[in-house]
């Protein structure tokens, strides 16, 4: 269900050839520099591209971890939900900290609290779990993954029998208090969030004493999230782009859906510069100043979502790739319900996406 179905040993052979021919040495440890970044409110960089590491499946994500790190990638994305954290923990055991060739401090880790730890009491513990998962001290940025809260415990995805969700109505507000004191214990340099609307933020920035740094969303040109950007901008949040590329590979695909890598004008774009679709989405970011994250565990689209950094678009075509905006959000988490998909958390008084943005 999650990832690509790749044969696990020829995806091992490929990985090791490409890793051995990639080793990290300090020449390529250096390479980071060409991944460009922007300032967080309180100093801290952050870089412009990130690997992903949704429906990264364990087995394939160490050796993504490992290569993305080797080519000068110093921004990884992870979340409990992903069920991939202790995996990710291994590769930074073998590549990150005193004596390896990358410093903890050169390295930019996210995380996210999930749905069902935002009891106040809950948030710390899940944290050091992350951290336990990941072989690490600190975090550089912690979200909190959704607005809306499940029922408390250790089920990811806690169900009725009928199929939908067992919803908490904790207030996200209290929620963002607990992760608060965690910035004041040393356990994240900076918290944000995630899929929040801007009446959302807003709330949470009314009883902020530490203030959101970063809120991470889909975007892409079908979803520009123009409103939503400025927004942020003004209060000074970053925005990380979810999905900058479309999620072609997601499970609940609509067989009607635009493609966005098929689109004809970004096309145009990639055979103009000689680079791919995907660089074209991902540098019309860069440029906006909107961090993408795109997930892959193909070695050499991997490495290919780096280099964004040797061309720029022209002001009419970032209008252009800007002007294919059709409020496309690709990313509704979809239940079964009596054999028919509904959006698995429209339920609930807190979901972020009956807003306009």
């Amino acid at each position: 269900m999650l990832g690509h179905s790749i044969k696990a040993s020829s995806l091992i052979k490929s990985m090791s050839r490409l890793l051995s021919a990639a080793a990290i040495t300090p020449a390529t440890a250096k390479m980071s520099a060409g991944c460009d970044f922007v300032a967080l409110y309180n100093g801290q960089k952050i870089p412009l591209i990130g690997l992903g590491t949704w429906k990264s499946e364990p087995g394939q994500v160490k050796e993504a971890v490992k290569y993305a790190l080797s080519v000068g990638y110093r921004h990884v994305d992870c979340a409990a939900a992903y069920s991939n954290e202790a995996e990710i923990g291994d590769a930074f055991q073998e590549c990150v900290g005193p004596n390896k060739v990358i410093k903890r401090e050169d390295l930019f880790v996210t995380s996210k609290l999930w749905n069902t730890k935002h009891h106040p009491e809950d948030v710390e513990p899940a944290l050091r779990k992350t951290l336990a998962d990941l072989k690490l001290d600190y975090l550089d940025l912690y979200l909190m993954h959704w607005p809306h809260a499940f029922e408390r415990g250790d089920n990811l995805f806690p169900k009725n029998p009928d199929g939908t969700m067992r919803y908490d109505y904790t207030d996200y507000k209290d929620t963002w208090k607990a992760m608060e004191k965690l910035v004041e214990k040393g356990l994240a340099k900076a918290i944000g969030l995630s899929n929040f609307n801007s009446r959302q933020i807003d709330d949470v920035l009314s009883v902020a004493t530490v203030k959101p740094a970063v809120l991470q969303v889909e975007c892409h040109p079908y979803l520009a999230q123009n409103e939503l950007i400025a927004h942020c901008q003004k209060r000074g949040l970053v925005v990380t782009a979810y999905s900058p590329l479309g999620s072609p590979d997601r499970m609940w695909k609509h067989p009607d859906e635009p493609v966005l890598l098929e689109e004809p004008g970004i096309k145009k774009l990639a055979e103009k510069y000689k680079k791919s679709p995907a660089q074209i989405l991902l540098r019309w970011q860069a440029q906006r100043k909107v961090v993408t994250i795109p997930k892959s565990v193909t070695l050499a689209r991997i490495l290919q979502n780096l280099q964004v950094f040797d061309f720029s678009l022209t002001e009419e075509e970032m209008s252009h790739v800007g002007s294919l905006n059709k409020n496309w959000r690709y990313i509704v988490p979809m239940l079964t319900v009596n054999g028919k998909p509904v959006p698995r958390d429209a339920g609930h008084p807190n979901y972020p996406f009956n807003d306009p943005y």
